[in-house]
């Protein structure tokens, strides 16, 4: 069974970009939290190689959510971001004397899911609409406890 996903998030998912999850890493945890047009404006000016990929991610991850679900672009923020190792192809380079050595190129499996923020003003504001009903209304439905007469609470001596 499959878990449901909420309903104010969108993802987009990059498998085997050929680089290491370490480096995809470094650019991520800069990423994560932020707002969609921060986000592009901390990519397009930092100088790492996984910055065009996860570029990509994110803008196609907004393109999902505005065409998909309707969501405005200036309401979405980066919920979650993680990178995941992906497959590593194994290669033999020949050295001298009859030798090989090794060589491994890593590749990495990018998520990206953005939220929008719109949908959590709207639930904040019913909350809020009806913490004032209960704050108007409590005093009819609240009964009166003396704490001093309810059977030795205070007793202690």
């Amino acid at each position: 069974m499959r878990k449901r996903k909420p309903y104010g998030e969108v993802y987009a998912l990059g498998q085997h970009i050929s680089m290491s999850a370490h480096k995809a890493r470094r650019v991520i945890d800069q990423i994560r939290g932020r707002s969609y047009e921060e986000t592009l404006m901390i990519l397009e000016l930092m100088p790492y190689r996984a910055c065009y990929p996860i570029f990509k991610l994110v803008y196609s991850a907004a393109a999902n959510a505005s065409h998909n679900m309707g969501f405005n672009e200036a309401s979405l923020v980066i919920s979650k971001a993680e990178v995941n190792e992906g497959t590593t192809v194994k290669k033999l380079k020949p050295r001298a004397r009859g030798r090989s050595y090794p060589i491994r190129r890593p590749s990495c499996h990018i998520r990206i899911v953005l939220q929008d923020t719109s949908l959590d003003e709207e639930y904040f504001f019913s909350l809020k609409k009806e913490e004032e009903w209960v704050k108007k209304n409590k005093y009819k439905n609240m009964t009166y406890h003396d704490m001093y007469n309810s059977g030795g609470l205070w007793d202690k001596k």
